[in-house]
């Protein structure tokens, strides 16, 4: 094993510091961000392979994330669901179609420009919350994500996410109205893709509200 990858698994064990077929960790450009895009091939590879708690048991992949390493806002979900866990991709259901059509609405953007990713890389059986143990087992994953990319603006996508990145008691519905930080980012909290579904436009409504929110403080 090189010394990058030796030093880069210890990292992930300690718990310190996706592809479509078109879209790639690797930019085209800059060494910086070539090493960047190389060290979360390798953090994949080893989600792939994860056995940490009991959720490998029942997925068909794990789901690590995708898109700009580059991007100055990384969202980040809950778990995967089904379709999710069939196509190894994040957010790809109905959840999925409507994220990107708010992305577009709120931040002019496409979701091929932001950073994906979610708190937990297996589905859950019957796409139930993540227990504190699965969150805390993949949560060394997440952190080296975003150190990785080093966003601008993280953007919080339900009462899991949010809890897992920032210690606080309140629900989304409460917290959207404030802002909060992880390890210096920005963290703006919204709702689920899957409660503005059930919810309805009034969900959705807010949920593009604190999308601008991010896109300003991220500058785009």
């Amino acid at each position: 094993m090189d010394n990058i990858s030796k030093t880069y698994s210890e990292e992930i064990d300690t718990g310190m510091s996706a592809n479509d077929g078109v879209l790639s960790h690797r930019p085209s450009h800059n060494k910086d961000f070539c090493l960047v895009a190389e060290e979360l091939d390798l953090l994949s590879v080893k989600v792939d392979g994860c056995k940490k708690c009991e959720l490998h048991n029942f997925r068909q992949n794990a789901v690590f994330g995708e898109g700009n390493v580059q991007s100055k806002i990384f969202l980040v979900g809950e778990a995967p669901g089904y379709n999710e866990d069939i196509q190894k991709r994040p957010f790809v259901g109905r959840s999925g179609k409507l994220l990107d059509q708010l992305i577009e609405e709120a931040l002019g953007s496409t979701r091929a420009s932001l950073y994906i990713a979610n708190v937990v890389k297996c589905r859950p059986p019957d796409n139930r919350t993540p227990q504190k143990l699965e969150i805390n087992s993949c949560l060394g994953y997440l952190n080296k994500q975003i150190e990785l990319v080093s966003p601008k603006v993280i953007i919080a996508l339900g009462n899991t996410a949010f809890k897992a990145l920032v210690d606080a008691t309140e629900g989304v519905t409460q917290a959207r109205l404030n802002l909060y930080s992880y390890r210096d980012i920005d963290v703006v909290p919204t709702f689920h893709p899957s409660a503005a579904l059930r919810n309805g436009k009034r969900v959705v409504d807010m949920m593009r509200e604190d999308l601008v929110k991010a896109g300003r403080l991220a500058c785009l």
